[in-house]
């Protein structure tokens, strides 16, 4: 009887065993389907399109393009505008965060959230501030009309004025990582220096630059992506000024709709790609023997004195970031109250019905508002949901898989906006020969293409969250009995929500205002508040695009504020407990 009661009790194991390792290979089948059909097979299509031609070989589409005149003039002015707005992005950005995080100025953390505002804001809305404010019309001219000199405004519509604008919106990508860098170097190594002989100017060059490298680096490739990747601000001022850079080259290419456009769009985004690989590379080639001088405690103690120059450097600084971050907003919000553009601005010439046509008057822009909500909310729990897993797999399970699942979801991500909108519509055109499943054309593109970019964002925060939690504590709970549900729903889910919640309103916050992507995978009745935006103005209906600008940045600034808020009150509840 004891044998036949063993017989079955090791059946029913082996059973199980080859039941869980049978769910096993299905659920990694189909994770590595999911991601190769949504993750790498769009990028596959892209190149593969490139090298497809009729007649001729297997380069024809490279050598036509690279033989014409217009395409050496586009790689001019992308190098040219890139390279100029990414070094004053560095300069800027390590400028602040080495007075910031070193220095005894007052107000630091207002002073943080003042740098990260062109950050936070969209660039295109941005760059509708900065034209209201360097206009004829605008706050520049009328002091500039005051001196006794003929002076202008800089004009915004050349390379300078984009240059200018791209430094501005992606500064703080820079001032972020510097400074986190900078507050982790150990201060005894610079005391070692100055008890040795040295200055400040040798301690920073001997000490802090080099340690604090690897995070100016990192900053500088983000600003270098995000300048070459940016649609907004070369649409807003480039197009107008006929100033073509790759990203609106490959938007003109695909609507333009000749017969090579989408060969030609995709040997573009190839060339776009391989520019931003080059920037990659650069960045590993000066990392490469630098080696990582953090300290594992971060330092927010004053590391140096100003004396006397106190008050006259904050008040030059406070001056700077309210002419590039504050006075702008407020000049677009004037334009906005401005009955017709051009107008003087004054009582008389005010009006709120730009606001009343905007939100309650045009139903496309409601319908676009709506589509935007749907799309952010849907793209934030899915990629709450399915980031936080991978997060989960990528700490806990430390394999060469792993790693490979967060490379490919990375992918999306680092190649340029315009790139993966071109690949979302090779691939959802007709995903396998002689399907149409008809996503493309339909909302339902935006939203693959979303969850598809914006998926590290939430991978990468719920890894620093998970990071701060051993697995001991794990382990714990195994031990204790404890299931997978009541795990996560007792430890994992208490001490993870700020972190997660806070990655997941960055990829909603990202989404709702997201207009690269869009540019392209549009269609009636899926328009999205960027586009919106952007159709507005570049169809010179300016009043009605400043006032849903305006309405966006407030809608932002009030989400975010909640944000701080809920995180302020889950910490006193932590400190209670």
């Amino acid at each position: 009887m004891e044998e036949q009661v063993r017989g079955r009790s090791l059946f029913r194991s082996s059973f199980f065993s080859i039941s869980t390792k049978k769910g096993q290979r299905f659920w990694l089948f189909v994770s590595l389907l999911i991601l190769f059909l949504f993750f790498l097979w769009p990028i596959i299509r892209l190149i593969s399109l490139s090298f497809s031609v009729e007649e001729g070989h297997l380069f024809s589409n490279y050598t036509t393009i690279l033989l014409e005149k217009r395409t050496w003039e586009i790689l001019s002015n992308t190098g040219i505008i890139v390279t100029g707005s990414t070094a004053i992005a560095v300069l800027l950005g390590i400028s602040l965060a080495w007075i910031v995080a070193y220095s005894n100025i007052r107000a630091k953390k207002v002073l943080h959230v003042a740098v990260l505002l062109p950050f936070i804001i969209p660039s295109y809305i941005i760059t509708l501030s900065w034209t209201q404010f360097l206009s004829k019309n605008g706050l520049v001219s009328t002091l500039l009309g005051l001196l006794p000199w003929a002076l202008e405004p800089i004009n915004l519509y050349s390379h300078t004025g984009m240059i200018l604008v791209l430094g501005i919106s992606h500064y703080p990508l820079v001032f972020l990582l510097t400074m986190s860098v900078l507050r982790r170097i150990p201060r005894e190594l610079e005391w070692a220096v100055r008890s040795s002989g040295g200055n400040g100017w040798t301690t920073f060059w001997k000490v802090t630059f080099p340690l604090a490298l690897p995070g100016i680096s990192s900053g500088g490739l983000l600003a270098f992506l995000a300048n070459l990747d940016n649609f907004g601000i070369p649409a807003f001022l480039g197009i107008p000024a006929n100033i073509s850079v790759l990203s609106t080259t490959i938007y003109q290419e695909i609507v333009g709709f000749g017969p090579s456009a989408f060969a030609r769009a995709a040997t573009f985004s190839v060339l776009l790609g391989l520019v931003a690989l080059v920037g990659t590379l650069l960045q590993w080639l000066i990392l490469r023997k630098t080696r990582e001088g953090e300290n594992s405690e971060i330092d927010t103690k004053p590391r140096f004195s100003l004396g006397h120059y106190r008050l006259p450097v904050e008040i030059l600084l406070w001056c700077f970031l309210l002419f590039i971050s504050i006075v702008p907003m407020f000049s677009m919000f004037g334009s906005s109250l401005i009955r017709a553009y051009g107008l003087p601005f004054a009582l008389e010439n005010l009006t709120l019905n730009h606001y009343k046509f905007i939100l309650l008057e045009n139903d496309k822009v409601q319908g676009a508002i709506f589509n935007s909500l749907k799309l952010a909310f849907g793209t934030g729990v899915i990629c709450l949901v399915i980031g936080t897993a991978i997060a989960y797999y990528r700490l806990r399970k430390k394999t060469l898989f792993g790693q490979g699942v967060e490379l490919a979801v990375g992918l999306p991500y680092a190649l340029p906006g315009m790139v993966l909108a071109l690949a979302m519509i090779l691939t959802w055109m007709q995903p396998i020969p002689g399907w149409n499943p008809g996503i493309y054309g339909s909302i339902w593109i935006l939203f693959i293409a979303y969850v598809t970019r914006f998926m590290i964002l939430q991978v990468r925060g719920s890894m620093t969250a998970m990071s701060t939690i051993a697995p001991s504590m794990e382990e714990a709970a195994h031990v204790s009995g404890a299931r997978m549900v009541a795990k996560w729903q007792s430890i994992m889910l208490p001490l993870l929500v700020p972190g997660l919640v806070s990655g997941a309103f960055l990829v909603m916050l990202t989404t709702l205002t997201e207009l690269t992507v869009s540019a392209l995978l549009w269609s009636s009745g899926s328009e999205t508040i960027g586009l919106m935006i952007f159709n507005f103005e570049q169809s010179g209906y300016t009043t009605y695009s400043t006032a849903f600008s305006s309405v966006v940045v407030f809608t932002m600034l009030f989400l975010t504020a909640i944000l701080l808020g809920l995180q302020k009150i889950y910490e006193r509840k932590v400190k209670q407990a």
